[in-house]
């Protein structure tokens, strides 16, 4: 465990404790988020024993069958694996667009200097991988270079699963950066869909969209939560997003921006964290895993597993995910605390953060969304990002287990101090006892 040096003035510290209000938001989200990485890892599971299996043709049937093939004119004629990643993909990111809010009006993102940390992280998170694919693809004379984004991602769901099992006791302020990070990591995932995977552009379809966000924004604002009302409004701005060329997740994103994060009166939880706890369940234990179903089904039955395995796309992906995302989010934050002469919190190490970093690396859910923007449902190139996203997600799993496995005996015994109430009054004595740190 890494002690504070003695030095004189005040300090600043890198993943301080928060109030004990975010501990508890947090640590529901936590909870969430693990069940739902579990049905998310469950899925993908499925996808790839179902698609490996003598039935596998069943299984891409099933990904091709249109349910509504009259919505040609609304261009909503979708097969069911792209209804489960431009429809079910909206209300995560409907989940998103409230706690990204809510992070900026109320979370840590509220505060610059708190903001800092998770910002630069996730920076550098991102264009280190990029580099790493670019440099890769370069390398084999530009192919696949539209790529370049699939392995900025983090997959926070499927990094809590992981998390849940190897050890239940890391330090809440490196939990809490963890997902502060994958909530600005979402925000630069959605703007680089949005601004480099828009094939068409239809501006009217978008413009029209402004109405019912609008409309759905102003009921909110006012709070009129009736939902005969708002999921029409919602799928209406969804359909017309779709149209417009733009990802239709988007849509989710600027819904949930609209919703209120503070009570206009008395104190509490708003309406954004109200619709957040009862979205994110869909999000988290639906949604996600019906996505990762569809998407994670790659059939390696006649694969040349070494032609696959030297492929460029496959090599850049991996990479990124391995090594570009530890570098990434490691090396900005050493690079942080060197220049503004931050410390870590006592509670916390450098190798905490190293295990933290190359868990970030587990890229699924986006990284999928983000490689069928790039090369197309069910291209070649699909199939290798698939490939290249299931085998650098578990290899980052693998390599952070090592690390965090080994600092599990700390966290334990750190969290034993964490939840020591001598008062008996319900809030842990380690948010009351210590003057001078950050509230």
């Amino acid at each position: 465990m890494a002690s504070p040096p003695t030095r004189t003035g005040p300090s600043r510290r890198l993943f301080s404790r928060g109030s004990w209000p975010e501990a508890r938001f947090l640590a529901d989200v936590l909870r969430t988020e693990t069940v739902g990485g579990g049905l998310l890892l469950l899925g993908a599971v499925v996808a790839l024993v179902w698609a490996n299996s003598p039935w596998g043709d069943s299984y891409a049937a099933l990904g091709r069958w249109v349910p509504w093939p009259g919505g040609a004119a609304l261009h909503l004629d979708l097969n069911l694996a792209k209804w489960a990643a431009d429809g079910l993909l909206a209300i995560f990111f409907f989940v998103v667009g409230l706690e990204l809010k809510r992070e900026f009006v109320a979370g840590d993102l509220r505060d610059p200097r708190r903001a800092a940390l998770p910002v630069v992280a996730a920076l550098g998170g991102m264009l280190l991988p990029a580099l790493f694919y670019v440099g890769v693809a370069l390398a084999a004379g530009g192919e696949g270079l539209r790529g370049w984004a699939i392995p900025t991602a983090t997959d926070i769901a499927f990094a809590l699963a992981v998390l849940a099992v190897i050890s239940s006791h890391l330090p809440q302020g490196l939990r809490a950066f963890l997902l502060t990070l994958a909530v600005v990591d979402d925000l630069f995932a959605i703007t680089i869909i949005a601004v480099f995977y828009t094939a068409e552009f239809h501006p009217l379809p978008l413009l029209l969209a402004l109405a019912p966000i609008a409309l759905f924004g102003l009921l909110v604002q006012r709070r009129k939560t009736w939902w005969w009302a708002l999921i029409p409004l919602a799928v209406l701005a969804w359909t017309l997003v779709h149209a417009s060329g733009v990802h239709a997740t988007v849509a989710g994103v600027l819904l949930g921006f609209t919703v209120p994060v503070l009570r206009s009166r008395g104190s509490g939880p708003g309406l954004a964290e109200h619709l957040e706890h009862r979205w994110r369940p869909v999000s988290a234990g639906f949604a996600v895993p019906v996505f990762a179903f569809f998407a994670a089904g790659v059939s390696l039955r006649d694969a040349d597993l070494g032609a696959v395995l030297t492929d460029p796309i496959v090599l850049g992906i991996a990479a990124g995910l391995v090594l570009g995302k530890a570098i990434g989010i490691f090396g900005s934050t050493y690079l942080l605390a060197r220049f503004t002469r931050a410390e870590l919190d006592e509670d916390i190490s450098w190798a905490d953060l190293a295990g933290v970093a190359l868990l970030a690396g587990i890229g699924f859910t986006v990284s999928l969304l983000i490689g069928e923007l790039a090369f197309g449902v069910g291209s070649a190139e699909d199939e290798r990002v698939k490939i290249a996203v299931l085998a650098g997600s578990v290899t980052a799993a693998v390599l952070a287990s090592v690390v965090l496995i080994r600092r599990n005996r700390v966290y334990r015994r750190i969290a034993e101090q964490e939840t020591r109430d001598a008062d008996g009054d319900g809030v842990p004595d380690v948010y009351q006892q210590r003057p001078g740190r950050e509230a």
